[in-house]
Order: structure tokens, then C-alpha cells, then sequence
């Protein structure tokens, strides 16, 4: 069982109160209103003192106040595929934790799954709101004590931020904008930034690395970079002494290894998702076939190359991004196995994963995409000792398909 944050009080065993002149069956012979209410009186001051020797017992909120030996975490989208898996992991390492998502991408369901595995007074909250309403993030950050914050809520499609780029500039930039200024604020000083390989766009030489120039080309990539940009600027000015970790990472796939969370994106989202969702729709029948977009990339099968991490891995890489962050110091690290993997090859991984015979399409390229990008992780393995260890594209899959078959409807069948 997971173990409760570590509180200043302890529990204390008390024994049974006796009110001296009390006689019980006397009492129900005469009525006596005044010795009642004594009665009643000293019930209350007992149950006041008992109550207060309780270990749970606050004058206040506990997420509202900073607690020594306790570090409290805002998880911005942890209703979301990532961020809750990132939410269990810091649950599981003992983090006080409090999820904020306007659940316009996220699940309640996996909120609800986190709440059940951990109950315990102090642990986790949700808060219902959005990140684009800065009177309403000010007033979180104003209600509670928070130690850091993990900025994951994001849309993230690239297809649909070249049809919807105004809304993934507001949604993504802006609003980080906002996290920051509270931050800012109410002197909250680290946080780990969610970014994206999609800030390179299409390099010229691989694998990726941290200097490789940044040059996006779709409004998602772009969004992200402005992102990283005002995140930068403001660690460089005189008022800020914030630790930083960004952490830029690519393609996610696969769940939780005990099979508690998984991947559930909105049917109306499908068409955007990622391709391990689609394969999956794909062998329940939800959908028809799986529609390949880009066959004539300058790659070995003609399909687009990706590196593709476990999304167990990726929590890890900020869990410790979380441990080494220091005060005024900035880290950018790239999150990957540095292995790349054509489209082609995904799709083969998972027909065997999943054993079904999955009907594929050929279509034209999608906006925005790019033909190959893999990471190197030397950095983040030389600086933070990470390295991806769910690195089996089959097993990662598999992994994921057992959660999708006992969930074919998401959180809301389980």
C-alpha cells in the first residue's frame, strides 16, 4: 500500500471518558435536561480533543500550506494520457500531488483510478480549470502551496494545429505564459516543461541532439518553441532564480506495466491521435482499417521514421528531471531511445501485438509532418543517469493492447 505524506502529528490512542456523577440508570428513570446537555457538552469537547489528536487533523488545507519532508506538485493536464501516468509515478515516489485539467483532452476516469489507488488525506486533489482563465490560475496557485510544477496540459496533434493553429498558439503559448506568471508570483521555483522534438522540424543530419537547430515547421512545433522561448527569457532576467528542466520528447506509446492506466483518446480526436491508438481502433473494429499517410518520404520503406518512447520511460526522465532541477540553472534534454522505426515497421509490430489482421490504406502525406526524426539521449543519460528501459516496440505495444482490450470504451468501460 502506498504510504501518506509525513505528518507532524502522530496517532494517539486515548481511553474511554467517565463523567464523575454520572449514574446511567438513575438517568433513565428522571428525565434531567441540564445533566443532558452537560452530557452533550462534554461529548463535543471530547470528540474537539480527539479530533485534533487525529494524524489527518488541519486548521487548514494541508495542500495550502508547505510541509517539510513533502514535496507538493501541480501536474497541469495529469487527466491526460501523460500527465497521469507522470501522476501515478509521483504518487507512487511519495510527491503530494494536485492535478489541474478543464478536461477538454483528459480523462476523469483516470483521476478517479488514481484517487481509488491512493486515498489517503493529503495525497492527491483535483481541481477543475483552465489554464487560458489567469484569474483562475491565480487563484490555485493563491490556495495552495505548491513546490514545483510538471506543465503538461497541451493539445498536441500536428494535423490538426495546421488546420487550428490559432487555437494550439492560445492553448500552448499563451497559456504557459500564464502558468509562469503565477509561478512568478506566488514564488514557486521549478518547474518541468512538456516540449516536443516537433521544435527541430526536419533536420538536415541525425540523430537529434540539444543543438541541433530549432526550425518547426507546423503551428504545434512553432507554439512549443515560443513556449521554450519565454520560459528562457524569463530564467535569464534578474528576477528569477527558477530551476528549469525542459524536456523535449517524441513519439509516446504504450501504458502502465500493472495495467491501471492507459491511452483514451475522445472518439472525435481519433482522426488526429497517435498511430498506436488508430491500431488499435483498427483491431477492435471500432474503425475499418488503419489509413498510412506518406508513402514517398526519402526513407527505406517510403514511410515516415520516429522514436518511439515508452511512456513509463518518459515519467522517469522527469521524475529524476524533477530530482537534479537547481535553482537558476536551466536543463534541455531530449527524451528517446535513439532508435528510429518506420511507420511500416509500427504497423507490423503491432498486427503481431495485437493478432488481428489489420486492413491498411495508402494515403497522401499529411500536412506538417516530417520524414525522419530520432533523438540522441547521451545527455540526458550523462546528466540525469536515465536511460529508456522499455525499449521493445513489440512488448510496449502489447503492453498497451491489454489495457485497450479491457477498456475497448475507454475509462468509461472498465
Amino acid at each position: 500500500m502506498p504510504t501518506t505524506p509525513r505528518s507532524r502529528s502522530q496517532a494517539r490512542t486515548t481511553r474511554p471518558w467517565i463523567l464523575p456523577g454520572m449514574d446511567f440508570a438513575d438517568s433513565r428513570r428522571k428525565p434531567n435536561f441540564t445533566g443532558k446537555i452537560a452530557v452533550a457538552a462534554a461529548l463535543t469537547v471530547m470528540c474537539i480533543i480527539v479530533l485534533k489528536q487525529s494524524p489527518g487533523f488541519s486548521g487548514t488545507n494541508v495542500f495550502s500550506r508547505h510541509e517539510i519532508g513533502v514535496t507538493h506538485v501541480l501536474v497541469t493536464g495529469g487527466a491526460g494520457y501523460i500527465g497521469s501516468h507522470a501522476t501515478l509515478r509521483l504518487l507512487k515516489d511519495n510527491y503530494r500531488v494536485t492535478i489541474v485539467d478543464n478536461l477538454s483532452r483528459g480523462n476523469m476516469g483516470a483521476v478517479r483510478v488514481l484517487q481509488r489507488l491512493f486515498p489517503q488525506p493529503g495525497r492527491l486533489q483535483f481541481i477543475y480549470a483552465d489554464l487560458g482563465d489567469a484569474k483562475a490560475v491565480n487563484k490555485l496557485f493563491s490556495e495552495n502551496a505548491f513546490d514545483a510544477v510538471m506543465h503538461f496540459a497541451a493539445v498536441a496533434y500536428v494535423g490538426e494545429s495546421t488546420m487550428e493553429p490559432l487555437r494550439y498558439y492560445h492553448n500552448i503559448t499563451s497559456n504557459t505564459l500564464t502558468v509562469l506568471e503565477a509561478m512568478a508570483k506566488h514564488n514557486v521555483n521549478t518547474l518541468i516543461y512538456s516540449s516536443t522534438c516537433a521544435t527541430y522540424g526536419e533536420p538536415d543530419t541525425m540523430p537529434i541532439v540539444e543543438t541541433t537547430p530549432q526550425n518547426p515547421i507546423n503551428p504545434y512545433g512553432k507554439a512549443k518553441k515560443m513556449a521554450e522561448d519565454i520560459i528562457l527569457d524569463f530564467t535569464k532576467s534578474k528576477k528569477s532564480n527558477m530551476a528549469v528542466m525542459i524536456l523535449r520528447y517524441f513519439n509516446v506509446i504504450g501504458s502502465d506495466p500493472e495495467g491501471r492506466l492507459g491511452e483514451a483518446p475522445r472518439p472525435e480526436l481519433r482522426e488526429h491521435g497517435r498511430i498506436s491508438g488508430a491500431c488499435f481502433d483498427a483491431a477492435l473494429g471500432i474503425i475499418s482499417g488503419l489509413k498510412i499517410r506518406g508513402t514517398d518520404y526519402r526513407t527505406t520503406d517510403g514511410t515516415c521514421i520516429r522514436d518511439y518512447i515508452d511512456v513509463t520511460d518518459l515519467v522517469d526522465a522527469h521524475v529524476k528531471a524533477l530530482d537534479k532541477a537547481q535553482p537558476g540553472k536551466v536543463g534541455i534534454y531530449n527524451v528517446g531511445t535513439g532508435q528510429g522505426r518506420s511507420v511500416k515497421e509500427f504497423v507490423e509490430a503491432c498486427k503481431k501485438a495485437t493478432g488481428a489482421s489489420i486492413k491498411v490504406d495508402f494515403l497522401a502525406r499529411r500536412p506538417g509532418d516530417y520524414a525522419e526524426v530520432y533523438s540522441d539521449p547521451s545527455k540526458i543519460h550523462r546528466e540525469l543517469n536515465w536511460t529508456a528501459q522499455y525499449t521493445d516496440l513489440g512488448q510496449s505495444l502489447a503492453q498497451a493492447w491489454k489495457w485497450q482490450k479491457a477498456h475497448p470504451k475507454g475509462y468509461g468501460s472498465a
